[in-house]
């Protein structure tokens, strides 16, 4: 795997770990996710599932299916918080933080792929 690879796959993994971590623990983060009206159980179910693909994407070994999975994963995680934000009318620079993780992905899939 090259350079840009695990460049973008460890931003991507470091931004699933710190954004679980804020799901879990920030009063803020969590008054947020509330507001944009999806249950805490959601909230935490998605923090879990941050973790994961994180890890599913960083550890070598994993089978290229598998990571795949993850990728589509936080593709739709992506999409939905885009859409939740624009639907609660948040400020633009929100979509457009994730816009960028998006580019980052799509970045780290180019060259998972490209192998």
């Amino acid at each position: 795997m090259t350079i840009p690879y695990w460049i973008t796959t460890g931003l991507i993994s470091v931004y699933l770990l710190l954004s679980s971590y804020s799901y879990l623990f920030s009063d803020s983060t969590i008054e947020g996710i509330r507001a944009l009206g999806f249950p805490d159980f959601f909230r935490i179910q998605l923090a879990i599932l941050k973790i994961i693909a994180a890890l599913l994407l960083i550890i070598p070994q994993i089978p290229a299916p598998i990571k795949e999975w993850a990728y589509a994963g936080i593709f739709f995680f992506i999409i939905t918080a885009i859409i939740a934000h624009f639907a609660h009318k948040d400020p633009i620079a929100l979509n457009l933080i994730n816009l960028v993780i998006m580019g980052i992905l799509f970045t780290s899939y180019f060259y998972f792929s490209s192998k």
